[in-house]
């Protein structure tokens, strides 16, 4: 969780077969704690910035693919942040990206059910505006090794002064009161979470409690839009996995649930 960065250069070599072979062994063996949908497509693509838009892609691409209902979107987050975590652990970098190009992506990697699918892209970008049908490419990584002198003036100005700052657990509480309550465990665990990646670094997440503080819930608050991404519930599902991550680490085999609650995905996570 520590190492992990978005990376948005690569060096333009392929990904050591062993590599690929370990990514797709842990991906068929994934503990995932619930029950879900989500495929995972590993697919090459070309050097070019027509898949990404602002970079070169690397030759070793994978896709999250899932239907669009506010909480397998949800899913997504969590089980693709998964992979993403034990690619790092391997020194491979990725980035989250929900606003691919699709007609490259559809070339690259074929996968729609017809070819008016690519009309419902935003502005080209991104597997649609809102909710669609069928499964999609909900988001994509690149997987390759990190380059750090190809990086734009900008994206190394926002590495080193935005992408790495995090708000407070104390600041991510739905009721601030709740911080006197919890233990040093639970604290881990969110911790962790406020950790997690999300669009313009916007740690859209908050932290709720029910159960005498047994059980974690997280969300967005009630009527959150983000400016830019329009399925920030992929985000919500990264933090959540980061969170259960965190309550493995001490010890706990916890019970995760995920629902729709007011247009939002709500995930509990509960210690008994």
């Amino acid at each position: 969780v520590d190492a992990r960065r978005s990376a948005r250069s690569y060096q333009l070599k392929a990904v050591e077969q062993d590599a690929i072979e370990e990514i797709k062994d842990f991906v068929g063996a994934m503990p995932v704690p619930f029950e879900h949908n989500v495929g995972i497509r590993f697919f090459h693509a070309d050097p070019t910035k027509e898949l990404y838009s602002l970079m070169k892609s690397p030759p070793d691409n994978i896709a999250f693919l899932a239907e669009t209902d506010i909480t397998s979107i949800s899913k997504v987050g969590f089980v693709g942040e998964l992979l993403i975590l034990f690619a790092q652990s391997k020194n491979l970098s990725t980035c989250w990206y929900g606003h691919y190009k699709l007609a490259e992506l559809e070339r690259l990697m074929p996968h729609l059910k017809s070819p008016k699918q690519l009309k419902e892209a935003n502005m080209g970008f991104g597997y649609s505006k809102g909710e669609t049908s069928g499964i999609r490419a909900i988001c994509i990584t690149p997987l390759g090794y990190y380059e750090d002198g190809g990086l734009r003036l900008i994206d190394r100005i926002t590495q080193k002064t935005i992408s790495h700052k995090r708000k407070e657990i104390i600041e991510l509480l739905d009721n601030q009161d709740d911080l006197i309550h919890l233990t040093d465990d639970i604290l881990y665990a969110l911790d962790l979470g406020r950790r997690a990646p999300s669009a313009a670094n916007s740690q859209m997440w908050r932290f709720g409690f029910e159960d005498s503080y047994n059980t974690i819930t997280i969300a967005m608050p009630q009527g959150y839009r983000h400016f830019k991404w329009e399925h920030p519930n992929v985000d919500i599902g990264i933090c959540a996995c980061h969170v259960w991550l965190g309550l493995l680490d001490k010890g706990f085999q916890p019970n995760v649930r995920v629902s729709e609650e007011d247009g939002r995905a709500v995930w509990k996570i509960s210690v008994r």
